[in-house]
């Protein structure tokens, strides 16, 4: 089963990649400005890269579940407490407020709202999807 695990490492790398490249290109956020739809792409860019980064990110904590260990978590947060044990993430609370970024983002806010989620996802988002890759690397 270490295969499965090893191509589960490769799509949630790819992931992060495209998202912490968006990171990179962050042309900033501000709520006064009236984007253009060409205006907008890098920020769409942005969500859909973090969504894709997170799902991504679960997907690979299940299968780390599925080959290393004797049973799934039962929750969420059990999911989260086991990789917080094994090191790939900082802690619950980061991926909780994670969470709630994701699904703050499928609504539609205010622009003031908008410059909070996309501070998050440039801020604790990329500093702890990095950090995934990296341990990630490490334990696999």
């Amino acid at each position: 089963m270490e295969p499965l695990l090893f191509a589960s490492r490769l799509r949630l790398n790819a992931a992060l990649d495209i998202f912490l490249a968006s990171v990179a290109d962050y042309p900033g956020f501000d709520p006064d400005q009236n984007y253009t739809p060409k205006e907008s792409e890098p920020l769409d860019a942005l969500s859909d890269r973090f969504l894709r980064a997170f799902e991504s990110s679960l997907r690979f904590f299940r299968t780390w579940e599925q080959v290393r260990e004797a049973a799934p978590s039962e929750s969420f947060r059990d999911l989260l407490l086991r990789m917080e044990k094994l090191g790939l993430i900082s802690e619950i609370s980061v991926w909780l407020a994670l969470r709630d970024v994701r699904n703050r983002i499928a609504h539609e806010y205010l622009p003031d709202e908008l410059a909070k989620i996309y501070a998050a996802l440039v801020g604790s988002g990329a500093t702890e999807f990095r950090r995934l890759r990296e341990q990630a690397e490490r334990l696999t």
